[in-house]
Order: structure tokens, then C-alpha cells, then sequence
């Protein structure tokens, strides 16, 4: 596990210069970015990140100050989700925190997946 910096952060250099990126969107509070085909980390036929531009490690770094943010992150993601062709059949939004939690990249981002029925919400390794 990484603990990364800003200066190291995957995302903050994306959000930096958009490098090797496809942005479905950016505005001055978050970016879209797609996950593509082949990802191995890809999870259905639509499936792209909403990442903050600040760098914010992850939702136990957030404060209630973090608001604005968060709405224009959940916006941002229904608003992609409708124009990509799966907000009536339905998607799933989420964000890992933690080892536990699944979080690879510690660079807050919200995930939305579609395009296919999902299975349960969370799976575990009971071993």
C-alpha cells in the first residue's frame, strides 16, 4: 500500500495536465475520467471515475467544509451516467477507503459502473 503525496498522486497529475487520460469531464472542482477497455480494474460496460482536482486522500480526510465538493462529485457522476445510456436501468456509485476498503489509489475518487446487472454490493474473502 502507497500512501501518496499530491506530488506523486496519480490523479493530481491527471487533474495537473490530463495526461494520459480520457476526460469525459472537468470543471474547476472535479474531473471524469473514463476507465478503459482492458482496464483490469474496469467492472462493467460503462465504468469511469469522478475525481476531485484537490487532492484529498480519501473520505476520512473530508470535512463538512467539503460539501460543495462532494455534491458537485455525485452530480457530476448522474449527469454522466444519463448521458451515457445508464441511468434508467441503474448504476452503482462508490469509493473506497482504506486497505480493507479496497483503496488502491489514495486520491479520494467515486467510481460509476453500469452498463450490466451488477452482484452484490460487496464481496468479501472469508478466508
Amino acid at each position: 500500500m502507497t500512501d501518496e503525496s499530491a506530488d506523486s498522486c496519480l490523479f493530481c497529475a491527471i487533474a495537473g495536465s490530463g495526461a494520459n487520460a480520457n476526460l469525459l469531464h472537468e470543471d474547476e472542482l472535479v474531473l471524469a475520467v473514463d476507465v478503459p477497455p482492458g482496464h483490469p480494474d474496469k467492472r462493467g460496460p460503462v465504468h469511469f471515475v469522478v475525481v476531485p482536482r484537490r487532492h484529498v486522500r480519501d473520505a476520512l480526510a473530508l470535512t463538512e467544509d467539503d460539501g460543495p465538493l462532494l455534491a458537485r462529485m455525485f452530480t457530476t457522476a448522474t449527469t454522466l451516467a444519463r448521458k451515457m445510456g445508464v441511468a434508467e436501468s441503474g448504476f452503482r456509485l462508490l469509493s473506497n477507503t482504506g486497505p480493507d476498503g479496497n483503496q488502491t489509489v489514495f486520491h479520494l475518487h467515486l467510481h460509476c459502473i453500469g452498463g450490466r446487472r451488477l452482484g452484490p454490493e460487496a464481496v468479501w474473502d472469508r478466508a
